[in-house]
């Protein structure tokens, strides 16, 4: 079966899809087969399509519809839990991981399972999306989005993994906008206090590239054992 990463973030708008597709783009570069699928996603266009979800489709190298990419899409770009409610469907850990698994199944050497925000977003009253990744039992790549606070968000969401169980395989620095004050002090402490590799460090990128952002990205450091 394929290698598979749950990808989280350690808030929402930290680039979590921008590393992805750099991932993607840099296993493909690395001859690679790759798929990628975000079970949910809220925030989706008039034709029921997520900004998010199809740069996945467009980074990966297998053709799968965009059904199987985003199964389930909800309109308002709200908290999962909320617009479910108002679209009168519920989410379940269970249902998401199978939809996933059928991604995982697909044949591709590397799959990146995109959550939603970040680590402890509810899927419900007593499920969040890291319930998915528990299901899957699969290891986790955390963003790190370069910014005032990043510190304390990181490590909180790594022990938020270790105590769920799950291994983190690695993070990623990324600078989602304007480069923060002390940057290479905040990323020196992340890199001393985390307990995973530094798979890449991302700079801003504008109009972003995939392709230039997969160059800053090691993937030897998660995918050689």
């Amino acid at each position: 079966m394929s290698t598979t990463f749950f990808i989280t973030g350690t808030d929402t708008e930290v680039g979590k899809t921008a590393v992805s597709c750099a991932l993607l783009h840099a296993a493909r570069a690395a001859g690679l087969t790759t798929a990628a699928v975000k079970p949910v996603a809220a925030g989706c266009d008039a034709n029921g399509h997520n900004e998010d979800a199809l740069a996945l489709q467009a980074a990966m190298t297998l053709a799968l519809p965009y059904a199987q990419v985003n199964p389930v899409a909800l309109q308002p770009a709200i908290a999962p839990h909320i617009a479910a409610a108002r679209a009168g469907c519920s989410l379940s850990a269970d249902r998401l991981a199978g939809l996933c698994r059928g991604v995982m199944h697909s044949g591709a050497d590397l799959v990146l399972v995109e959550g939603a925000g970040g680590w402890r977003v509810p899927l419900g009253p007593r499920e969040t999306l890291a319930d998915v990744a528990i299901v899957l039992g699969v290891d986790v790549i955390m963003v790190v989005a370069m910014r005032l606070g990043c510190i304390n968000h990181a490590l909180l969401t790594a022990e938020a993994i270790r105590a769920d169980g799950l291994r983190l395989a690695g993070w990623v620095a990324n600078t989602p906008g304007a480069t923060m004050a002390c940057h290479a002090e905040n990323l020196d402490t992340l890199q001393h206090l985390l307990p995973a590799p530094l798979l890449g460090e991302v700079p801003f990128i504008a109009p972003f590239d995939a392709g230039i952002a997969s160059q800053y990205i090691d993937l030897d450091k998660i995918l050689t054992k």
